[in-house]
């Protein structure tokens, strides 16, 4: 075992390092292009597993539903399909559900989604629909054995009221039988922490996965953080400041800021992390590779180069 390896293994307690990736369905043939040069990409790496989001008010369900089916027949990737409540009868949603069940999923994301609008639009149930997601999760459950992950806000949902509401959420999505949570993205460890304390205090006890976005444009990801109540530190502001012209740099410092944060939290006892990938493979292949986790021809230098995600 190298000496980086014994270091990676010291942080994370001696426990396998284990990742999984997001990816959105595409809209053009350009994208769907590099969409599948980034799973190709990745795919090496043995995520735990992938997962495909979803669209405001259900808007890209026939273009998910093709990507997740997709990777089922093309890959050795497991795949778990966001599903939202949104714009959809139950019966709706069930049929979706069967269908995903018979394609050979095994996994999907439950999301209450957005409403068609999107972010900062009244969300309204479906008159006919499972109108919270713990409702959209006992569904799922009763339709076939899947394994559910839900979503999770170290800074709290901007809709929630208080921590404790969303807390109570959580605890429902749980109790209806989800077995993961996957965290929003954040920029400041302590917030996960915290949140966690919070989780486990309730007495809620699935895995807590940090969700993280590598910040290769800084202006998107602070608007992004503007509209969903993400604290953005001012010292991330400050990496980025002059660099608007400078993308190749940008990539150097995304890398570096968010391995920082990855590094951080294997410091502090966590070893599984999804990474929101934008379809862009560079920066979290990157990332992985600083955490060990190598693809089978990269490991050909030494012994145990690495751990691959179980």
């Amino acid at each position: 075992m190298s000496s980086d390896d014994q270091r990676r293994s010291r942080r994370s307690g001696g426990r396998p390092i284990s990742v999984s990736f997001e990816f959105f369905p595409p809209k053009t043939p350009e994208m769907e292009a590099t969409l599948w040069n980034s799973i190709q990409r990745l795919a090496p790496l043995a995520p735990k597993f992938v997962s495909v989001t979803y669209g405001a008010g259900g808007s890209t369900r026939e273009r998910t539903h093709a990507t997740v089916e997709r990777i089922v027949k093309e890959t050795p990737l497991s795949p778990a399909a966001h599903l939202t409540c949104v714009s959809a009868s139950q019966g709706e949603v069930d049929e979706v559900v069967r269908g995903y069940w018979n394609a050979g999923v095994r996994h999907i994301v439950a999301l209450r989604g957005d409403p068609p609008g999107g972010v900062g639009q009244a969300y309204e149930p479906h008159p006919d629909g499972y109108k919270t997601s713990a409702d959209l999760v006992a569904g799922i459950r009763r339709s076939a054995n899947f394994e559910v992950s839900v979503s999770a806000y170290p800074e709290k949902h901007p809709e929630s009221p208080s921590f404790e509401r969303d807390l109570d959420i959580l605890n429902a999505k749980v109790d209806a039988g989800a077995t993961r949570a996957i965290t929003q993205c954040f920029f400041d460890n302590d917030l996960y922490f915290a949140y966690l304390d919070k989780v486990r205090a309730r007495g809620i006890d699935v895995p807590v996965v940090p969700g993280i976005l590598p910040v290769s444009n800084f202006k998107q990801a602070k608007n992004f953080a503007e509209k969903t109540g993400c604290y953005m530190p001012s010292w991330l502001a400050g990496r980025f400041e002059g660099l608007d012209n400078d993308p190749e740099t940008r990539k150097l410092i995304s890398a570096a800021v968010a391995a920082e944060q990855v590094f951080d939290l294997l410091d502090r006892g966590v070893n599984e992390f999804h990474f929101y990938t934008l379809n862009r493979a560079d920066l979290v292949y990157a990332i992985c590779h600083l955490l060990g986790i190598r693809a089978p021809q990269d490991k050909g230098a030494g012994q145990g180069a690495g751990q691959a995600a179980a």
